[in-house]
């Protein structure tokens, strides 16, 4: 099936998923939350895929929601629910209430998702990409929370996720001063974990993704994502009885058992995910 606002790839098991309004710095629409959260659903469900890159074509990775829906809401009434994302769609109902949002497709699916960030991230971009396992950005990246200059607030759980990342006071700071930020500086305060040098993002990042779908039991990264994702709402003592239990099961299966032999026999390893 065709596509209007992204573009979906799958090579050596990394699944790509390109935001494509390059003309407008890939602003988010409703069509562009809905199309993205069907790919997750797919990439989640296609056993050829073990890790999602989530980008922007052209100069942006996504420049915030679209100025035609801004404008339409400063001279009218309220959108409904879901009206920049799409809603949270079907399937929902075993997810906790936490996890339910129109973003959280990205933690609650069970691969990782990297998004590899090209260019300006404002506003509802950055937030996508907050939702985002791990990110990367190239050198020629900037970041904005915008919304102080809207006349808008912390947005789509902003406000939870920020200081997660950063830290209270750079969280204030950056929500408060809706100031932008280059690349250098979102390395230093944590808010992407690497650097690329402009123009090798993207192979840089896929180089990542496909270390991750080759050395890594696609069954850990899946357990492991969801014990982190549940720990922000855990105690510690929750969240070590959750993983003396995943432990327990750990070791009945096929990819521990594989993860010991291909150590013990110095050879690469053939992770099933069973």
């Amino acid at each position: 099936m065709g596509h209007e606002h992204i573009v979906y790839e799958v090579r050596d098991r990394v699944a790509t998923v390109t935001l494509n309004r390059p003309d407008k710095l890939n602003a988010w629409t409703a069509t562009m939350g809905r199309e993205v959260r069907e790919a997750m659903e797919d990439a989640g469900r296609d056993e050829a895929v073990r890790v999602v890159v989530l980008t922007g074509a052209g100069r942006g990775f996504c420049a915030g929601a679209d100025m035609s829906l801004l404008s339409d809401l400063a001279g009218g009434d309220p959108p409904p629910a879901g009206a920049a994302a799409g809603t949270a769609g079907p399937g929902t109902s075993d997810v906790p209430a936490d996890f339910r949002g129109p973003y959280a497709c990205f933690p609650t699916m069970p691969k990782p998702v990297v998004a590899a960030i090209n260019g300006p991230a404002a506003g509802l971009g950055l937030v996508v990409a907050l939702y985002c396992d791990v990110r990367m950005a190239g050198a020629d990246a900037v970041f904005t929370t915008a919304f102080a200059r809207r006349g808008l607030v912390a947005e789509h759980g902003i406000s939870w996720l920020l200081p997660r990342v950063v830290g209270l006071p750079h969280a204030l700071d950056l929500l408060l001063a809706a100031r932008t930020v280059d690349a250098a500086e979102a390395l230093r305060m944590g808010l992407v974990s690497r650097v690329w040098p402009a123009g090798e993002l993207l192979s840089g990042v896929t180089t990542y993704a496909r270390e991750l779908a080759d050395r890594v039991s696609p069954r850990s990264m899946a357990v492991i994502k969801r014990q982190v994702w549940d720990a922000q709402l855990q105690t510690l003592a929750e969240a070590t009885a959750v993983a003396d239990t995943e432990m327990r099961r750990s070791f009945g299966s096929e990819d521990f058992r594989e993860g010991v032999a291909h150590f013990v026999e110095k050879r690469a390893p053939r992770f099933t995910g069973r």
